[in-house]
């Protein structure tokens, strides 16, 4: 029987613990990250965020941010760290009250240019204005999802949306749905401010030169459950996403997460991944990335 996951409870209440979890965010949180070895161009993972976002013409100079579920802050420090003077204001909004005190400490070298809100961004987004950049990161996979649903008897909000952009669904297998995620998209481009994303895709797009990362991955799947300490994410149909976006004539971009990063590929990775032939640390932290980060995708909407 179909059934709602929802994060919040556990966002709002909980002691967060992302050290339980893997994050790419945080992989790349410091220069001095082990896993900096994996990228061509060692940067904290906020400033190769920021350095993408410039070079396409989303992030311009004098522009208010907003970071929804900014986590530990990382992101937002690492793009500061590097493009403070493209941005003039920030805002943070996390259900957490334990991570908005993160995240204050995180950049608190900014302080009078950021500001926290502790909020549900479904209950928040309708007010929002003067927001010229939004940053999902490694977020909304969180976002309430339907689970287990029967195409021939869908509850009546996940058919409207199905309906409404002409999302495909299995003609006949129960699936799971990202209505939170898809909700959200829709809100903002009501709005009409550009957005960034990245999230594990239950449709990946894996590199053509990298085609060994494919091993075991549906490229054509729907969202999957992602068990993690006292709640679960799910995996993000990021078709699902373009389609609302093109139903309101934004233009989108996409892409592997690990192209944006710019990771330093060798022909040993794929000895190393294919056969999880880990004889050092460093073979263990190359496994350990390219088996989460094949599975995530970028998307900007604008």
């Amino acid at each position: 029987m179909a059934s709602m996951n929802t994060t919040r409870g556990f966002h709002k209440r909980a002691p967060v613990d992302l050290m339980k979890e893997y994050t790419i965010c945080e992989a790349f949180s410091s220069p001095d990250s082990p896993y900096m070895l994996c990228l061509k161009n060692p940067r904290p993972y906020g400033a190769l965020i920021g350095d993408f976002l410039i070079s396409k013409g989303i992030l311009k100079r004098g522009a208010t941010v907003m970071e929804i579920g900014g986590g530990y802050g990382s992101l937002m420090h690492g793009l500061l760290s590097a493009h403070a003077d493209f941005v003039k204001r920030v805002v943070m909004v996390d259900l957490s009250k334990s991570l908005l005190n993160r995240q204050r400490r995180k950049v608190g070298m900014w302080d009078g240019m950021v500001t926290f809100i502790q909020a549900d961004i479904h209950e928040l987004i309708h007010a929002i204005s003067g927001v010229d950049l939004i940053i999902l990161n490694e977020v909304i996979g969180d976002l309430d999802a339907w689970i287990d649903l029967d195409p021939q008897d869908l509850p009546h909000d996940a058919g409207q949306v199905i309906d409404a952009y002409g999302l495909e669904i299995p003609a006949s297998l129960h699936f799971n749905l990202n209505i939170g995620a898809i909700t959200l998209v829709e809100a903002i481009c009501r709005k009409k401010i550009p957005i960034f994303i990245a999230e594990h895709a239950s449709d990946p797009l894996i590199p053509k030169d990298m085609q060994f990362l494919g091993k075991g991955l549906n490229p054509d799947a729907f969202p999957r459950e992602i068990r993690l300490v006292g709640h679960s994410e799910f995996t993000i149909r990021f078709s699902h996403l373009v389609a609302v976006a093109r139903a309101f004539q934004r233009r989108t971009m996409t892409g592997a997460l690990m192209e944006l990063i710019g990771l330093k590929k060798s022909p040993g990775m794929n000895f190393i991944f294919s056969n999880r032939a880990c004889a050092n640390e460093a073979q263990e932290i190359i496994f350990e990335l390219l088996d989460h980060i094949r599975e995530y995708r970028w998307f900007i909407m604008h």
